[in-house]
């Protein structure tokens, strides 16, 4: 039987802040509370990926500036790479964006899988999020979103293990796959799919619910801290496993 190739772990924050460029800014000058809310950044996820890396002893790949202004987890092209407070903007000056704040950010991530790829490991990739409870007249009721490709055992294989390390951690936490979001729609993750194959590369989104952050009690620190060791744990299962 071949030898497995070892693991190593990639992590990343696509919406860890909410800042605007300052020139940018007079554009946002009505809409602080935009900015504020779920759709400027993902309140509480880089606190929690920022507990990832230290647990997992690996670097934190993270982007700041407000997915308002260029959304990094969109792919080039998308309808919802520019926000309507962008429209005004020539085609010159959203090429600007992309080229400060959107291909570093990819480019950096996509260098480093390629690089430990190479060197005979295989990638876990995880992008940290958060999502908002009330969107629109829905009331979401998942706690906790591990979002893969379904057609990619190796994804389909890890969250399962992860879902179960949760559960058996907090079996009150509702932890659900591919929701509120579809792993296979389009983002940072999907792109990066059609450069590694699933034995190399496994891309995984974590979605909380950020309800936990802004009420800042107990189940937030127990977020903090039982969601790393559980990704571990799945992680350690996984690459004995295969």
């Amino acid at each position: 039987m071949p030898k497995r190739s070892p693991v190593s772990i990639v992590l990343t924050c696509e919406h860890a802040g909410n800042q605007v460029p300052a020139p940018l800014r007079p554009l946002f000058m009505k809409a602080g509370d935009v900015l504020n809310s779920h759709r400027g950044w993902d309140p509480g996820a880089l606190p929690l990926a920022r507990r990832f890396a230290a647990h997992c002893g690996v670097p934190l790949a993270s982007t700041t500036v407000s997915r308002l202004v260029v959304e990094p987890n969109r792919s080039l092209g998308h309808k919802r790479l520019f926000s309507e407070f962008m429209a005004t903007l020539s085609p010159t000056a959203r090429q600007e964006l992309i080229d400060q704040y959107w291909t570093p950010h990819r480019s950096a991530v996509e260098e480093l899988i390629a690089k430990t790829i190479g060197s005979g490991r295989t990638v876990i990739h995880l992008s940290v999020h958060t999502f908002t409870q009330h969107f629109g007249d829905e009331v979401r009721k998942t706690d906790i979103g591990l979002l893969y490709d379904p057609r990619r055992k190796t994804e389909r294989t890890l969250c399962s293990l992860w879902r179960d390390e949760l559960q058996q951690l907090q079996p009150a936490w509702l932890v659900r796959r591919n929701d509120p979001y579809k792993g296979s729609s389009d983002g940072f993750t999907t792109s990066l799919r059609k450069l590694f194959s699933a034995d190399e590369y496994l891309g995984i989104e974590l979605e909380v619910c950020q309800k936990f952050f802004l009420d800042s009690g107990a189940e937030w620190k127990r977020i903090l801290k039982e969601i790393p060791v559980s990704f571990t744990a799945a992680v350690e299962q996984f690459a004995a496993g295969r």
